[in-house]
């Protein structure tokens, strides 16, 4: 499994990508994605896709799951990196991260869930449009203990072990 981290402004976690880390096709492929993230205390899990238009949490970090299709996903607003995902592929979206579809197939299907039962908000605009109110509640949203993937091992610990504690 490959690893990837693109640093964003709004915050001083990194977004994660892993690549080809979970098990994707198949008619259970969701709901062991879903019980993936549950172990590993990610919760509030739903089965859907992604948003076509430019949204972010300020109360809650994010994972996603893809397992069907692709998808190109914009983060961090309109002139933000575009990064393509697929089938296998996993995602951890700081809060503050704005994240589009720009693009899918038509079967893409993605699951997601939040860490330790964190609720998660809906702001309808991308990162870089941030208000001062919004960049609070991000600043407050605390390091996640484990990684939704891999547990208290997984790349996530490690990654945003030296990151300031938020």
């Amino acid at each position: 499994m490959k690893t990837e981290q693109l640093a964003f402004p709004v915050t001083a976690f990194p977004l994660l990508v892993y690549r080809g880390a979970i098990s994707h096709g198949g008619e259970s492929a969701a709901e062991e994605c879903l019980s993936r993230f549950a172990r590993n205390g990610w919760s509030g899990g739903w089965t859907n896709g992604i948003y076509r238009f430019h949204h972010f949490h300020a109360t809650t970090h994010e994972a996603l799951g893809i397992v069907q299709g692709r998808v190109r996903v914009r983060f961090g607003g309109k002139n933000g990196p575009v990064v393509s995902v697929e089938a296998g592929d996993a995602v951890v979206i700081p809060a503050g991260v704005s994240h589009c579809n720009e693009g899918a197939s038509d079967d893409l299907m993605v699951v997601g869930a939040y860490p330790g039962g964190r609720e998660p908000d809906m702001e309808r605009h991308g990162s870089d449009e941030a208000s001062e109110a919004a960049r609070k509640r991000i600043a407050s949203v605390p390091r996640p203990e484990t990684d939704p993937l891999f547990g208290k091992d997984g790349p996530l610990p490690q990654s945003w072990q030296a990151r300031k504690d938020r």
